[in-house]
């Protein structure tokens, strides 16, 4: 799952440090639990080459300006706290640029995520128009004076609707990047909730980690370890039950209620996410990958890869041959350094 983090200039840093945290974690413990197809590319990106973080820390960031687009754009709290001085950062041209590069990777794809204050710049860009919501709860009325198009539900921790997700206030960055991380994997998101959550938190934040508890379904885990195991196996919706220990309807009711999408469009998404590391990571043709991930013609996986990420199998291999040049190039610009 690529995902960029369009941090501004005041960007709350416990906020943009728990979301990257989390997805920091998920990726260490994926590589130990050897998921090797699930990988969080994470980058922080931004309007300039650096900004400076509410607490005063400068942050290298990428420009956020003619990038690919991800599957996600995170966008994290800045550092307001009241409705006058939100109003004038809104108005400003970073955050009024934010706005469009939102409004630009929706019209593309790109599912947003916003968490506290981080609402208010998807707000400005028009995505929450008509959607069901959450922000923070002390700026609940300047938000529904402000946006009134925006179904608002600001009781609630975490609310996704349509093709954004947002999340209330200040630690629920944490659960916003928990929910990502279980629509690829529901037991890499428990594990690393169990990593990351800390006994003393505030009141408000354990309705968020109950949010998350709701969510940590073992039936759901269960059909997870069994779909990975099986991908190159024809799907039956009656062996994936008994491998659950449930009825196909509880089956196909949990798995929705916890992923928001049916059995099969999950092993759909599983196949995917592992042809494309396959393609990345290996020099098996199409029809060997297409046959590993449970498709018996190469062309129904190409056809599967453009329409879920976009891209087609010499992109995602040009891609990987990028990266790895990138990665070449680091270390030996490293060792020059070191010299």
């Amino acid at each position: 799952m690529k995902i960029d983090v369009l941090a501004l200039n005041g960007v709350f840093d416990t906020g943009l440090a728990a979301v990257l945290d989390a997805f920091a974690t998920a990726n260490q413990l994926a590589a130990a639990e050897k998921l090797a197809s699930i990988a969080f590319d994470v980058t922080v990106i931004g309007l300039s080459r650096q900004l400076r973080s509410n607490q005063g820390f400068k942050l290298a960031v990428s420009q956020a300006h003619g990038r690919p687009p991800p599957d996600w754009v995170v966008v994290p709290a800045i550092g307001e706290r009241a409705p006058e001085p939100l109003a004038a950062a809104l108005a400003a041209p970073e955050a009024q640029a934010a706005a469009r590069i939102l409004r630009q990777c929706a019209d593309a794809g790109t599912q947003v995520a916003a968490a506290c204050i981080g609402t208010f710049i998807a707000a400005e860009a028009g995505v929450l128009n008509g959607e069901l919501a959450t922000t923070t709860w002390w700026l609940a009325p300047y938000f529904r004076q402000r946006y009134p198009l925006v179904r608002l539900e600001d009781e609630r921790m975490l609310v996704r609707s349509g093709r954004v997700l947002t999340a209330g206030a200040a630690l629920s960055h944490m659960d916003m990047a928990l929910w990502l991380i279980r629509q690829v994997s529901p037991s890499l998101a428990e594990t690393t909730a169990r990593y990351l959550i800390v006994d003393s938190r505030p009141a408000q934040s354990i309705y968020a980690i109950s949010d998350h508890l709701l969510h940590s379904d073992p039936l759901v885990q269960r059909f997870e370890r069994w779909a990975r195991e099986h991908l190159a196996d024809g799907f039956s919706l009656d062996e994936a039950a008994r491998a659950a220990g449930a009825s196909k309807r509880t089956l196909m009711r949990r798995v929705r209620d916890a992923l928001g999408k049916s059995p099969l469009a999950y092993i759909q998404d599983l196949r995917v996410e592992r042809a494309a590391h396959l393609l990345r990571t290996s020099n098996d043709d199409v029809e060997k990958i297409a046959a590993a991930v449970g498709y018996a013609e190469g062309v129904t996986l190409r056809n599967l890869l453009r329409r879920k990420l976009g891209r087609g199998v010499r992109e995602l291999r040009a891609d990987a041959r990028g990266s790895n040049a990138g990665n070449a190039a680091g270390r030996t610009g490293q060792g020059r350094s070191d010299d």
